[in-house]
C-alpha cells in the first residue's frame, strides 16, 4: 500500500509519447509544478493536455509549450500566455476550448463513470457544432463526452503514504476530479505524513484514486499577474 515514490522523474518516468495528461490548478494555483518540470526533463513529446489553462509564458503548463511538447490542448482558457495565443493563430497546436462549467462536468463525469451528459451552455455557439441537441422541457441542450486522460498529474497540501490526500483553499480546484478521471493519477504534496495522521473526515481524495505520490522537491511562490495600488 505504500505508494511513495522517490522523486518527480521516478514519477512520472512511464509517461509515453502521445500521452494525454490532466494537470490540476488555475493558473499558477494548485499545479504540479515538480511533475510539470520532471517531464519537461523527460521531453515527451506530442502531448494532449488537459488543464483550465496553459499557465503563463515559461510557467506552469507554459514550459512543456515553450518546450515543444504538446500538440493539443483543452481547456476553457488562455487569456495570459501569448506563446499558446501565438502558435494557435499560425495553426502549430490544435486547442479545443471549452466553457468552464462543462469542463468541469465532463472531468467529473468521466470519474463518475458517467460518458456523457446535456447542458445549455454553447446552444447555438461552435461549440455546439456537430453535436447531438435535444430539446427539454422547452429549451435546447447540447450533448458533451465525458473527459478522460491516461494520466493525472495533480498537487495537493498534505497526503499520506497510502495516498489519501488533503487540498487547501483556492488549490482545492480541479485536482479532486481530476483525480478521479485518469488511468493513473500522480499526486505531489507538499507535506507528506504517515498513515493515520490525516483526520478521515477532512481527506478530500481517498487512496484509491491515486497510483503514486511524493513530496514535491521545490515549491515556488509565482504571481500570476501583479497588481499594485498607485502611490496617492
Amino acid at each position: 500500500m505504500n505508494k511513495v515514490v522517490a522523486s518527480s522523474d521516478e514519477a512520472i518516468a512511464d509517461v509515453f509519447d502521445g500521452a494525454t495528461i490532466m494537470f490540476g490548478g488555475f493558473g499558477l494555483c494548485g499545479i504540479p509544478e515538480n511533475l510539470i518540470r520532471a517531464l519537461v526533463r523527460k521531453g515527451t513529446k506530442n502531448l494532449i493536455t488537459i488543464s483550465n489553462n496553459v499557465g503563463v509564458d515559461g510557467l506552469g503548463v507554459g514550459q512543456l509549450l515553450a518546450a515543444g511538447q504538446m500538440r493539443r490542448h483543452i481547456g476553457s482558457y488562455v487569456g495570459e500566455n501569448r506563446l499558446l495565443e501565438q502558435m494557435m493563430l499560425e495553426g502549430k497546436i490544435d486547442l479545443e476550448l471549452i466553457p468552464q462549467g462543462t469542463f468541469s462536468e465532463r472531468i467529473r463525469a468521466a470519474g463518475a463513470g458517467i460518458p456523457a451528459f446535456y447542458t445549455p451552455a454553447g446552444v447555438g455557439t461552435k461549440v455546439a457544432e456537430n453535436k447531438e441537441i435535444r430539446e427539454f422541457e422547452g429549451r435546447k441542450y447540447v450533448m458533451e463526452c465525458a473527459l478522460k486522460a491516461d494520466f493525472a498529474f495533480i498537487k495537493a497540501w498534505k497526503g499520506d503514504k497510502w495516498g489519501n490526500l488533503v487540498y487547501r483553499r483556492t488549490a482545492r480546484n480541479f485536482n479532486p476530479m481530476m483525480a478521479t478521471a485518469a488511468k493513473v493519477t500522480i499526486a505531489e504534496v507538499q507535506e507528506l505524513v504517515d498513515v493515520g495522521s490525516l483526520p478521515p473526515d477532512l481527506i478530500h481524495t481517498p487512496s484509491v484514486y491515486v497510483k503514486r505520490i511524493l513530496k514535491g522537491e521545490l515549491y515556488e511562490k509565482r504571481i500570476e499577474r501583479r497588481t499594485v495600488r498607485k502611490a496617492s
